[in-house]
């Protein structure tokens, strides 16, 4: 009898845990690593970054087709991929590949494979990329570490064009860094035009804010977050 029992638990184990992984695997999100592996080991690989050319072009994944979310001609060029087969979708940050594999999955695709962390997390993770032009990837960690070396507060906003939270701290941020200005320092860098820096810095979700005191990392906050919450660090640092 208790062979018999045992060997259900067992079994209820086994059972739960496939499941689990079942479920898993069908939310359609992954990790940048096992994005990675689970592209190595689907033949024949529709990868699809939804970025901009101009962020396309500075670092993608090998093979992967460019198809901007922003652009006009998004539904169309979709429109040809077979929808029977898995399409891996990515962004900088996930946001842009979220809402892209919705209206996939709307208009018929039946596996669509996400990356919520984005080329952030790729390159964070030091996966391979290639780059269809080659240019600096910005300031380096020395000069961004020159920039805090100031008496005042300075408050460091990771930013991108495309970034909607983004623009809408942008108007409050700039209010601030006038109003505060004996008090603080605002620094705006854009994500796409310093990839390395944001690698190096850990940066893998925006908006990011970071607050300096004496070169010195007091506070951050990555997302949104709004004036008032800002407006009190800043206060009492």
């Amino acid at each position: 009898m208790n062979k018999i029992i045992v060997s259900f638990l067992v079994a209820f184990i086994l059972v739960s845990c496939s499941n689990a992984q079942i479920s898993k695997e069908s939310s359609g999100k992954l990790s940048a690593t096992d994005f990675a592996s689970k592209i190595n080991a689907t033949e024949n690989a529709v990868v699809v970054d939804v970025r901009t050319p101009e962020e396309f072009k500075k670092g993608h994944i090998k093979n992967a087709l460019n198809i901007n979310w922003n652009g006009d001609g998004f539904d169309s060029q979709t429109a040809v991929l077979d929808k029977s087969k898995p399409v891996f979708v990515y962004c900088l940050s996930g946001g842009r590949s979220r809402n892209a594999a919705e209206k996939m999955r709307k208009a018929g695709f039946e596996n669509i494979i996400e990356m919520p962390g984005g080329m952030m997390e790729w390159r964070a993770n030091n996966l391979p990329e290639e780059k269809m032009e080659l240019k600096g990837n910005g300031m380096n960690v020395e000069q961004y570490e020159a920039l805090l070396k100031q008496d005042k507060l300075v408050l460091v906003d990771f930013f991108a064009e495309w970034c909607a939270p983004c623009k809408k701290m942008k108007p409050y941020l700039e209010k601030i860094s006038l109003e505060m200005a004996e008090k603080v320092s605002l620094v705006r860098i854009d994500a796409d035009a310093h990839a390395e820096l944001c690698k190096n810095l850990n940066v893998t979700g925006l908006p990011v804010l970071k607050l300096y005191k004496a070169g010195k990392l007091i506070w951050e906050n990555e997302g949104y977050i709004d004036e008032a919450s800002v407006r009190k660090q800043l206060n009492n640092p």
